[in-house]
């Protein structure tokens, strides 16, 4: 009896942890979501925002290590509620540092903007990677919320799309200042923000990663996609 009362309350433990990852998560594509309408709308208010809100973000990330520390060290578990403990840990790790990313691209909205750049700066390919990075964050925390590894390789092969997008974005910007040299300076800063969405994409693809970790007991981080798939067969 009184084994079950603890494992009772290991449980809750664990679920207490696991709404606050994704309570983190959430605020962080709240905030990606913010930053990129403060970019295509150019509205500083909301890119300040975003600025702003970045210690919600921060604040979470000590409470869960605290509180996945504090577990491991009383708990001592085992297996995969040990594997889920550590994944949470990583997962916390990405998502802070993908609200890093984006409190960068809420500066660089406003250095944009600051800088009295026009709107026609180049910036299709951007609202085609900042979509996809919001997909890729958004089913990156559904799959770990129900341990889906099919969803989680899904978002691991499509970070590849980011990355062509940011490469084709990166030739037009090079075209773009050869034209005009008074367009650096903007340009230089649209770059720096299509490197961060760039990065978003690779902090879900890492979430992904750690749901295969979850489920199926592999580090997949280095291995091929056929490999992947092997795994999680």
């Amino acid at each position: 009896m009184v084994d079950k009362h603890i494992s009772s309350q290991f449980d809750n433990e664990l679920n207490s942890i696991s709404a606050k990852v994704m309570e983190m998560g959430g605020l962080v594509e709240s905030q990606l979501r913010n930053a990129f309408y403060a970019f295509f709308e150019f509205n500083s208010e909301i890119a300040d925002q975003v600025i702003e809100r970045e210690e919600s973000v921060n604040a979470l990330e000590v409470e869960i290590d605290h509180d996945v520390s504090s577990t491991i060290g009383r708990r001592q578990p085992t297996a995969r509620d040990l594997r889920l403990l550590l994944a949470m840990a990583k997962i916390t790790a990405n998502l802070e540092r993908a609200g890093d990313e984006v409190c960068k691209i809420a500066r660089m909205v406003k250095l944009i903007i600051d800088s009295g750049a026009s709107r026609s700066v180049p910036s299709s390919e951007l609202r085609v990677a900042s979509d996809l990075a919001s997909d890729l964050l958004r089913r990156s925390l559904d799959a770990f919320a129900r341990l889906d590894t099919t969803t989680a390789l899904a978002i691991i092969k499509a970070d590849d799309q980011i990355d062509h997008e940011y490469d084709g974005f990166l030739r037009k910007l090079i075209t773009y200042m050869m034209e005009d040299p008074r367009t650096i300076s903007p340009s230089l800063n649209l770059l720096f923000l299509a490197k961060s969405i760039e990065r978003v994409g690779d902090h879900a693809k890492n979430i992904a990663e750690s749901t295969i970790y979850v489920a199926k007991g592999a580090d997949v981080r280095h291995l091929t996609a056929s490999d992947m798939e092997s795994v999680i067969r």
